[in-house]
């Protein structure tokens, strides 16, 4: 059934989503129905002016707490984008309401526990609706997902099976978190502190695989020399929720990468007594001390968006030492810059490309290689397999 609009952007009024408008004005002035959505028609009216999107843009009013609004916005959109977070506080409903009506929905979600619960209450009745709903559609976990798939294809290719050890290395990030990042990681210790079962999902590796373990997980808590690299390696903030969709990923696709598979992320410190130096200080970083960094709607200026960029290397190890590798690269700041340009595509990609049934998935399990070619001719990313 045809719908009004091939996306609307739910949040366009806070920082983030508001980059997501400004990337489809600019980039799609033609061919794409899109509009935007809020809780005031006069803050979406000046976003829409700031951003010199076209007048004629819709704008429609609705919000996280009223469900009748939600359910309105899903029936008139192919495609809901929701910049709307923390998502265990402000997504359930609009979930539900996608579930219902059929409506594909993409977020930038990084909080697992939250995701498991919609899992486990909404699967089903996306698959019977059609609805395809896909969390984690920004910094987290996109490159992470994809790259992870470009790798295993390289090793199928070059070695007719997948590697069974997969290292993820992060050797340049220059660029934050975002706001919303650090408020849902704050929104996470706060509901696990009422509840532990959110604890064991949390730590977890196979939280998001409901009826499949694998083997024992590498938790990168602690640094390590690792020679992979030949540099000492340091944990990464985002690996926590990285890895438990690439192993939903590989879960998805009927365990394509092996059921052995053993999976971690780290991030590069450096050489010799500096680099374990280096490591040790980032395994001490309380990312939610103090009051640094922006708070939810706040963010980069576009310069620090436009000077940032990552660089992410992917080894898949096999048992007789041999090797493949991938390197993602993306051409500004991860979590804003970056992440606002790769939901858009995504969104663009289940609109144009891909269709696929309903459910709850990834965007490597649902999107897989038309994402990578999307990402790599719009969105600045590149993806380099050998």
């Amino acid at each position: 059934m045809a719908r009004e609009f091939d996306i609307i952007v739910y949040g366009a009024t806070g920082f983030t989503g508001r980059l997501v408008a400004e990337y489809l004005s600019e980039t799609y002035p033609s061919g794409v129905k899109w509009a935007m959505a809020g809780r005031s028609l006069s803050k979406l009216q000046e976003v829409r002016d700031l951003i010199g999107a076209p007048a004629d843009v819709t704008l429609i009013a609705a919000n996280s707490d009223d469900r009748a609004s939600l359910k309105a916005m899903c029936e008139r959109a192919t495609v809901v984008i929701t910049t709307v977070g923390p998502y265990q506080l402000y997504g359930s409903d609009l979930v539900a309401a996608c579930a219902e009506t059929g409506t594909a929905y993409l977020d930038l979600c990084g909080e697992p526990a939250w995701m498991r619960h919609m899992i486990d209450a909404h699967h089903e009745t996306a698959k019977k609706s059609g609805a395809r709903i896909v969390f984690s559609c920004g910094f987290d976990s996109i490159p992470f997902d994809l790259g992870v798939l470009s790798l295993q294809q390289c090793a199928i290719a070059k070695h007719g099976g997948p590697a069974p050890r997969v290292k993820c290395r992060v050797r340049v990030m220059k660029g934050g978190f975002s706001g919303g990042t650090a408020a849902s990681l704050k929104a996470t210790l706060t509901a696990a502190a009422r509840d532990p079962r959110i604890v064991a999902l949390l730590t977890n590796p196979f939280a998001l695989t409901p009826g499949f373990s694998g083997p024992h997980q590498p938790t990168g808590l602690l640094p390590e020399y690792d020679k992979a690299v030949g540099a000492w390696v340091a944990p990464f903030i985002m690996a926590p929720i990285n890895t438990k969709n690439v192993h939903r990923t590989n879960f998805l696709l009927g365990e394509k990468y092996g059921a052995d598979f053993v999976y971690d992320e780290m991030m590069v410190a450096g050489l010799g007594d500096l680099g374990k130096a280096a490591a040790e200080a980032i395994a001490k970083i309380n990312p939610l001390a103090g009051d640094k960094g922006p708070k939810p709607g706040e963010g980069p200026s576009k310069e620090d968006r436009d000077s940032g960029h990552y660089d992410i290397l992917f080894i898949g190890e096999f048992p007789d030492d041999s090797r493949v590798e991938c390197v993602v690269t993306g051409d500004k700041d991860p979590g804003y810059g970056s992440t606002s340009k790769m939901i858009a595509e995504a969104a663009l990609c289940l609109v144009q490309d891909v269709q696929g049934e309903g459910g709850i998935w990834t965007p490597g399990a649902l999107m897989g290689d038309a994402l990578r070619e999307r990402l790599t001719a719009k969105a600045g990313l590149t993806f380099r397999s050998g």
